[in-house]
């Protein structure tokens, strides 16, 4: 472990060298001028992403350039940059470390330049040293312009599963047409100028998953894919939590072969007070650890939410029986078409999640 440490703060030492003698300068992971969202892990040397919808943000003045240094466990991820707060591109990272380039040509004046992680919580772990800049840039200090604090708890909806699936694609989880910025969530946050964390996993469920893990099991992790490793939930209280999950639920309850299936049922289906229970269940611990929250428990809007499902009124039941003031339900519209949902599907559950919360007055 000596010698990996060693060599990462070599490898450091010669980016910084290098940096330097391009008339450039490093502007490391622990800079306090950075601004993160998302539960991150900062370490002295690296901050490492984890969850879909992560970011880091610098504000920067007199710099024509800016760059980052990244480390890839896996080949091929993918961010969104954002520039001012206007998309200007997607760029892909490989395994290793590497640098990228993230805008060039800025003028003089201060500049917003943000790295945004829009593929799936997975197996994908980043390690962010820092942003690049000319070696004349001043770093400012951030305002927190966002006093409403987000968070979604959901599965491959919430996560950005196939938004960008080009037309006549089939449906794919293919990590370059993941865009977790396009999500409802992420509009929705952005509408209400909101600090935004997404604790979502493509395939995941409340009682059984496509994967090993359900989300009571990761929703008090950093890292979802240690046990180990918790988060601490007093760093970020938000106001508003939206959880839209059982649609991987209702799809495997009817799938009595799949290993998952057998691993948390074994070869009973499990009735409506089970699954009622198990919604309830969750909430309770979102409660336990966000008590001051408004809980929007939401559902939709693939084929679980389709004409005479029972799954709606599940969490109507739960929610009910809950009596919370602080908790609503909200059911999407479906969208009718296979596969997950596209880009104007996400724009329109981010139009009916907007206004349920304005007319409900949630974010007041």
């Amino acid at each position: 472990m000596f010698k990996i440490k060693l060599l990462w703060c070599l490898c450091l030492l010669f980016w910084i060298s290098n940096a330097k003698s391009q008339n450039l300068k490093l502007v490391s992971s622990n800079n306090s001028q950075l601004q993160y969202m998302g539960r991150v892990l900062q370490t002295d040397s690296s901050t490492q992403f984890f969850w879909c919808g992560t970011s880091v943000t610098i504000k920067v003045k007199n710099t024509q350039n800016v760059k980052v240094l990244l480390s890839e466990n896996i080949d091929l991820n993918y961010y969104n940059v954002v520039i001012d707060g206007k998309y200007l591109k997607k760029i892909k990272t490989l395994k290793g470390k590497k640098v990228y380039q993230l805008a060039e040509g800025l003028s003089a004046k201060p500049h917003s330049i943000e790295l945004f992680k829009v593929t799936n919580t997975d197996e994908r772990i980043s390690n962010f040293y820092g942003f690049i800049v000319d070696q004349g840039a001043t770093i400012l200090k951030q305002k927190i312009k966002q006093p409403i604090k987000m968070e979604y708890f959901g599965d491959s909806i919430t996560a950005g599963h196939g938004i960008e699936v080009p037309d006549g694609m089939p449906d794919n989880g293919l990590p370059e047409y993941f865009n977790n910025y396009l999500t409802y969530a992420a509009i929705t946050s952005r509408c209400f100028q909101a600090q935004y964390h997404n604790t979502s996993k493509s395939g995941i469920g409340i009682t059984v998953s496509w994967d090993r893990a359900i989300m009571p099991e990761i929703y008090d992790r950093l890292n979802p894919n240690d046990s180990l490793s918790k988060w601490d939930f007093s760093k970020y209280q938000p106001d508003i939590v939206v959880v839209n999950l059982f649609q991987n639920d209702y799809s495997l309850v009817n799938m009595p072969l799949h290993a998952q299936f057998k691993k948390r049922f074994g070869n009973v289906k499990p009735n409506e007070e089970f699954l009622i229970k198990a919604y309830i269940d969750f909430i309770v611990s979102l409660r336990n650890v966000y008590p001051k929250a408004k809980i929007i428990c939401a559902l939709g809007n693939m084929d679980v939410v389709k004409k005479d499902s029972p799954w709606p009124g599940y969490i109507n039941s739960a929610v009910a029986s809950l009596k919370d003031s602080k908790i609503y339900v909200k059911i999407f519209k479906i969208k009718n078409t296979t596969g997950h949902p596209r880009i104007q599907e996400q724009e329109a559950m981010a139009d009916e999640l907007i206004r349920f919360i304005k007319d409900n007055k949630i974010d007041k």
